[in-house]
């Protein structure tokens, strides 16, 4: 991995320590942001697709960005919890350029990083566990303000904790571009960097120095998507992510996009997430009082 890949902006929003018993059943749970858990005690699972994973003490869970899934839990189950995203402006992620693996066995140096990152970010724990009363701009705006109350070496110390366990999936992860044949690497690449941009199947075609025809094949050959579809997709990742972190306007969201139709957005939102950008900003600002984890 090198630099290009933004891991310097990993930005925190949770850090805590809970004990549960059988009150950590959420569904259909499609976050922004992403997730690593230390278990310490217990079992629970995750269910991700047709997949399930047993979690387990003494194992590091990731669960990247937008992943779909669903969590359960039918009796005692303890673990650190920690929520951050990358902040990636023009560029790929460091999840869009790596599979990563769910799940890695801990080391010693592992607790003793998730208590030091619980220590020097108090108050940091969930009030509520229920995915929909944190995942909202209200609770984001309080979790970005508290960063800006922390002193700059503390936040430095926080991002390289956030590395180190990072790099503990990233010793077992695979670079995704090695699937793909380098002409469509390229293409993907010069859409994360040009996504300001009217992106025109005309120029991928000739990033990828192919016809259109050959382009469009050969990116859903080695994609499972078409080019447009691909492009959709990160744009609705992204205005996920502005409409759950800015009280910016959904037309406003929809421009910076280089989206100007207006029903065209609201239509391709739903088609990914099942809900307009309205009923989906709406959905997540609902604040649950006296939810459990």
């Amino acid at each position: 991995m090198d630099a290009v890949d933004g891991t310097s902006n990993l930005i925190l929003l949770n850090i805590g320590y809970t004990e549960l018993n059988a009150n950590w059943n959420w569904t259909n749970i499609h976050s922004p942001f992403a997730r690593i858990y230390y278990v310490t005690g217990g079992e629970a699972r995750i269910r991700i697709g047709d997949r399930t994973q047993i979690l387990k003490p003494g194992y590091l869970y990731l669960i990247p960005p937008f992943t779909l899934h669903n969590d359960e839990c039918d009796s005692y189950f303890s673990l650190y919890y920690i929520h951050f995203y990358q902040k990636a402006v023009n560029q790929e992620s460091v999840f869009d350029k790596y599979d990563f693996p769910l799940e890695v066995q801990a080391t010693h140096t592992d607790i003793l990083l998730a208590k030091r990152l619980t220590e020097i970010n108090p108050g940091r724990h969930l009030m509520s566990y229920d995915p929909q009363s944190y995942d909202n701009l209200l609770t984001f705006s309080k979790y970005i303000a508290d960063n800006k109350k922390i002193p700059i070496h503390l936040v430095i110390e926080s991002q390289g904790i956030l590395l180190q366990y990072l790099s503990r999936f990233l010793e077992s992860a695979k670079v995704k571009s090695l699937k793909k044949d380098e002409r469509i690497n390229r293409c993907i690449k010069y859409i994360h960097e040009n996504f300001d941009k009217d992106l025109l199947i005309t120029d991928l075609a000739d990033v990828a120095c192919l016809s259109e025809n050959h382009f469009i094949r050969l990116f859903k050959k080695e994609m499972d998507v078409t080019p447009l579809k691909y492009i959709n997709l990160k744009k609705i990742e992204k205005a996920q992510l502005l409409l759950l972190t800015t009280n910016r306007q959904v037309r406003d969201i929809a421009l910076e996009l280089l989206i100007d139709n207006i029903s065209y957005f609201n239509r391709i939102f739903k088609q990914y997430t099942g809900k307009t950008p309205v009923q989906f900003r709406q959905e997540s600002n609902r604040q649950e009082i006296n939810l459990q984890f």
